[in-house]
């Protein structure tokens, strides 16, 4: 791999955890990482409160959408570097598994899209900002050239959700 190092994150509904994944890479690591989000189901739009979560965090929100992931299987299509789940095993979600010569790891967390009431929902998109922001900056500081699909996946191990 060389960079700049194409990242897709992958959940089922692509409106929270990949969301706000995606946002995290794309402004955590310049121009060597490139992050991108998708869905084997998409919901048709990020969730608003991924969305509220990311400004209030600093991230410019404009132009990030719920979506297929054929959009990324298509002509043209950037190559994906790595290819990282997100879905929680735990809340008995079934993950996708998107087809390709890439890097391919699960970091589960739990969904926060449907956790009620509010002021609980707005604590798990909280939660699961703080843990995605804790796995992509140690995955971007990395050393690419030596480091292996082990030693990335373990990094979920390292900030459990």
């Amino acid at each position: 791999m060389t960079p700049p190092y194409n990242v897709l994150f992958l959940c089922t509904g692509n409106s929270a955890r990949s969301i706000i994944s995606e946002a995290l890479c794309n402004d955590l690591g310049g121009a060597a990482w490139r992050g991108y989000s998708a869905g084997s189901f998409p919901s048709g739009q990020p969730h608003p409160d991924a969305l509220l979560h990311l400004q209030t965090k600093g991230h410019a929100t404009d132009g990030y959408s719920s979506k297929s992931w054929d959009v990324f299987s298509a002509e043209g299509a950037p190559k994906m570097d790595i290819v990282i789940t997100v879905c929680s095993n735990a809340a008995n979600e079934v993950c996708p598994i998107f087809p390709g010569d890439h890097i391919k790891l699960h970091w589960p967390a739990p969904d926060p899209a449907h956790v009620e009431p509010l002021s609980v929902r707005q604590q798990a998109f909280a939660d699961v900002y703080d843990v995605f922001h804790a796995r992509i900056s140690a995955l971007q500081t990395m050393d690419m050239s030596t480091a292996t699909r082990e030693d990335m996946q373990a990094i979920a191990n390292t900030f459990p959700a």
